[in-house]
């Protein structure tokens, strides 16, 4: 019955943690931060932990797991609270993962990938806030990337 669930109240991050030989190393770890703040800014949702804080715990994530290189995604949302589309009443939820994750596109070979021109659009920029990287913004990049 949370919000997220109901409808999309989420704003998430991707992040690269790569393996130098000095030790794990997050790719623009403040900047991802900055926009997964920013991004709650824009859907209202507060967050009450700073940039700094949420990097702290991105690094104590890789070393507690113990996996890198890896993948990182941070995600807040509105939980269980108010049912309905007032979001008021749901509570803010954080929480963090991290996982292996090879190449995002194509294999680990130099075959490339497949590309084509979707018939599906990204949203206008006065229908929702497209500068946010929000869960509800991404249900085209869905059936963009669902080739049938």
């Amino acid at each position: 019955m949370s919000h997220v669930v109901h409808y999309g109240s989420s704003v998430f991050e991707g992040i690269r943690c790569y393996a130098p030989p000095s030790g794990p190393a997050i790719f623009r770890a403040k900047e991802h931060m900055q926009r997964l703040l920013d991004s709650a800014r824009v859907y209202r949702i507060d967050v009450d932990y700073t940039r700094d804080q949420l990097i702290a715990a991105m690094s104590q994530l890789i070393a507690a797991n113990k996996e890198w290189p890896c993948y990182i995604r941070p995600i807040v949302f509105r939980g269980y609270g108010e049912v309905g589309v007032n979001p008021l009443g749901s509570p803010t939820e954080v929480y963090m993962a991290n996982y292996p994750w090879g190449k995002y596109l194509g294999t680990d070979g130099d075959e490339g990938v497949a590309a084509c021109v979707s018939s599906w659009t990204r949203l206008a920029p006065n229908t929702l806030p497209a500068m946010a990287k929000a869960g509800a913004n991404y249900m085209n990049s869905q059936l963009i990337r669902w080739k049938r």
